[in-house]
């Protein structure tokens, strides 16, 4: 922006004799060289206004090129001000805050077997929208001889009764049950600990103050 400033003062003219004649209105006052148009420049940006350099009427070229770094220079601190808000809050340190127990459990809920685990907030701000899915990452075979070393599963925690949405208010107790559709209805006690597997479980939501969406992950194999 100093440049430009410098060049329409050096095609008016201003550089050559504005700064040595009374009678000359230039389009700047006081700008005879580049480092006084910077320093005008720094003023016009910073709003400091020591009264030295002023912009006159006669430049209606100068007018439109301030109304240009008025509007540019509100852009570029509303840009920065938003970059810095998003560092100081991002969402990996709100993801540090949502806990998971160090262990998943198979236990009796409600007469049925369940796979449990728990999850909590630590932060006294909500998650908005939070859901929670479970997938069983397993190797198998299928009937046609294909190995497939990383078949992913996906374990039912409530779709069809809205139970995977969550209002994390207080630690929560995710529970999948064991029945006839589920991956682990035909393992035994012995063989569970015998197979090898694992439960990504993935938590998402959306922070409460900030609006973006914010995702924890955890896991479980056989010996957890």
């Amino acid at each position: 922006m100093a440049s430009m400033w410098w060049v329409i003062a050096y095609i008016r003219g201003d550089l050559s004799y504005g700064g040595h004649n009374s009678s000359y209105t230039p389009c700047v006052a006081n700008v005879y060289n580049f480092p006084s148009a910077f320093l005008f420049f720094i003023e016009t940006e910073a709003t400091i206004g020591y009264g030295h350099r002023y912009i006159t009427e006669k430049c209606p070229e100068g007018i439109i090129l301030f109304l240009f770094q008025s509007l540019l220079g509100s852009i570029v601190d509303a840009f920065l001000i938003g970059c810095m808000f998003i560092k100081m809050s991002q969402p990996k340190k709100r993801a540090e805050t949502l806990m998971f127990s160090q262990d998943a459990v198979i236990s009796q809920r409600d007469g049925k077997l369940c796979l449990m685990f728990r999850v909590g907030n630590l932060r006294n701000s909500h998650m908005v929208s939070a859901q929670i899915r479970c997938k069983l990452i397993k190797s198998r075979q299928t009937p046609e001889g294909e190995f497939l070393p990383l078949d992913q599963c996906e374990l039912d925690v409530g779709f069809g009764t809205g139970a995977d949405q969550l209002f994390l208010v207080s630690p929560l107790t995710i529970c999948h049950e064991i029945n006839s559709n589920s991956p682990f209805f035909d393992l035994s006690q012995r063989s569970l600990m015998n197979d090898q597997f694992e439960i990504v479980v993935i938590l998402e939501g959306i922070v409460e103050t900030t609006g973006m969406t914010c995702q924890a992950r955890t896991s479980y194999t056989e010996d957890e």
